[in-house]
């Protein structure tokens, strides 16, 4: 570590969370399994000669679950995943050879928030709406940043503030906003290294719709080997306008894993 990141250490600083509790009945996309948490042991179950006690959970979730990064792994299109991968070859025997979350990289550079809600002057974004090159666009300049290779770029939409009512936040019939195809693109042709969303799937979902087709993440991962974050808590960097930050992000190294659950933090001066 360099010394004048050391002393920028040093001279404090301040830690925002940028993900969302895990917890039993936690919102969850319908194409994974939920997060469940119980005490497997609990205090007095067993007491040590000394006096001494221990409690533990079991833990049982999907790695799509709560706030998670993809690994390049969970999309393919036409049998490929990034890169020219066979996707059928690469999963043999239940976990996969190449491109599993073990591989997903540590992260600590700029993050930047674009708050598409409040380019829009509203709190949340109707159900379905979708993230145009524009809406980006007006954003950054309402940031007052450039998007620049090797960014991890936060979209905004005001979902999250329903996240504790699960139904609505997952937004089966209302449709959720997010990002749409052009948008994705307008993303990867900064090369940007990661980009993330307070809603479940990141892309624009439209009424009724579900997940049932999702193009974005074929244009993020498997096009351009760009990771996704979802479930993101992104209400404190926009209530302070904290539109540059440092991203700071360390995935759990699943071998053969598709995605990781994941604690992401931004880093401001104090």
């Amino acid at each position: 570590m360099s010394d004048s990141l050391v002393q920028a250490v040093r001279g404090g600083v301040r830690l925002i969370e940028l993900g969302q509790p895990f917890f039993t009945g936690m919102p969850c996309s319908p194409n994974h399994p939920g997060f469940r948490m119980t005490l497997a042991r609990r205090h007095g179950d067993m007491m040590r000669p000394d006096g001494g006690s221990a409690a533990a959970e079991i833990i049982v979730t999907g790695g799509h679950v709560g706030t998670h990064i993809d690994a390049l792994s969970h999309v393919s299109q036409n049998g490929m995943l990034h890169g020219g991968v066979d996707a059928l070859a690469a999963q043999r025997g239940g976990a996969f050879s190449e491109h599993g979350a073990e591989q997903l990289p540590g992260f600590v550079c700029r993050g930047i928030l674009l708050d598409i809600a409040a380019v829009h002057d509203t709190d949340v974004l109707p159900g379905g709406y979708e993230v145009t090159v524009r809406d980006l666009e007006r954003a950054a300049e309402y940031a007052g940043v450039r998007v620049e290779p090797g960014d991890v770029v936060l979209i905004r939409t005001g979902w999250a503030r329903g996240f504790d009512d699960p139904p609505a936040y997952l937004g089966s019939v209302t449709g959720v906003p997010g990002v749409g195809v052009a948008g994705a693109q307008w993303l990867a042709a900064r090369d940007i290294s990661a980009t993330g969303a307070d809603t479940t799937a990141y892309e624009c979902l439209a009424p009724g719709a579900g997940h049932s087709v999702l193009p974005v993440h074929r244009v993020l991962l498997v096009e351009n080997g760009i990771y996704i974050l979802e479930h993101l808590a992104l209400e404190t960097l926009a209530a302070e306008r904290l539109h540059e930050f440092v991203f700071v992000l360390a995935p759990l190294r699943i071998v053969g894993g598709t995605g990781s659950p994941v604690r992401p933090l931004a880093a401001v001066s104090r």
